[in-house]
């Protein structure tokens, strides 16, 4: 079951003085790109929250964020007061200007605030780690729902290459036919006598060179066994990249051997399934 790269996960929980909100985020990459944003609080906790995030989500670039409301009366921010004083204290000596727009400006200043930093709480800790794995789950079933539907497009566009490859293979003697009249008439039209043995063993060496029996046979291999590591139980989207390479390069010398107009049609439609698969397979985990 394939899973996609794209994914969003949200959770809220309400403690007794503050309100987290934990969010992720994911779209494709080749990679793992991972950036969290956390208040400072919770730093010494990123490396493990990094492990447990890639480990669960393996591939995509990925935000991830903690956002805390203060709702109770406990804060760790206080007015340094003597900072702020001698901050208006200065801005008098350059400005007359009403006490309470004085204050204003002088709060925005270094130094105006300062915040104690705290000890995590291990308690808290584990419940807001609880929520965040909530949350991976949320964009881990975002992920899975986003995946089936990928799902159902390969598998649609699959069977549309495959119907377009029988349509090749039943006009294929048509095309070899094709190709025997167009040489018989070159050598009628150059009114010369020739030896027919040796005609018709230059014939078969030249239709050989067009013959694309092992092309077809190779890519309906290709186009099975896509289809078997579709269904498999792993999400492996460079390996569906990695088979669907395997496909065009079969698609490709079909079209450049085929030499008949109607076939090369078909080659350019199986051409333009495949790469909208490529294009989606870039969001496949």
């Amino acid at each position: 079951m394939i899973h996609s790269m794209t994914g969003y996960g949200k959770s809220v929980l309400q403690l007794p003085t503050k309100k987290i909100t934990l969010e992720i985020k994911s779209l494709n990459s080749k990679n793992l790109d991972l950036n969290a944003r956390m208040p400072s609080i919770y730093r010494e906790k990123e490396l493990s929250l990094r492990k447990l995030i890639g480990k669960q989500l393996e591939r995509g670039k990925i935000d991830f964020s903690i956002y805390v409301e203060v709702t109770g009366e406990e804060t760790t921010t206080q007015l340094n007061k003597p900072v702020v004083k001698q901050y208006m204290k200065q801005l008098k000596e350059v400005v007359d200007g009403d006490e309470t727009e004085l204050l204003k400006m002088a709060v925005r200043f270094p130094d105006a605030l300062n915040t104690e930093r705290d000890e995590i709480d291990e308690n808290e800790w584990n419940t807001i780690l609880d929520e965040i794995k909530v949350a991976l789950s949320r964009i881990d079933t975002y992920r899975l729902d986003e995946g089936k539907v990928l799902e159902a497009d390969f598998k649609n566009r699959i069977a549309s290459i495959a119907d377009l490859l029988e349509q090749v293979i039943k006009m294929d003697p048509e095309r070899i036919e094709g190709v025997r009249e167009r040489l018989r008439k070159g050598v009628e039209d150059l009114k010369e006598k020739v030896d027919q043995n040796r005609f018709e063993q230059e014939l078969v060496y030249y239709i050989e060179k067009f013959d694309i029996t092992e092309e077809k046979v190779r890519l309906q291999n290709h186009l099975e066994y896509f289809i078997s590591a579709l269904n498999s139980k792993d999400s492996n989207g460079k390996k569906l990249g990695f088979i669907s390479q395997e496909i065009g390069r079969e698609i490709n010398t079909i079209g450049s051997k085929s030499n008949y107009a109607p076939m090369q049609k078909l080659v350019v439609q199986m051409k333009d399934e495949l790469e909208k698969i490529k294009e989606q397979l870039l969001n496949v985990l």
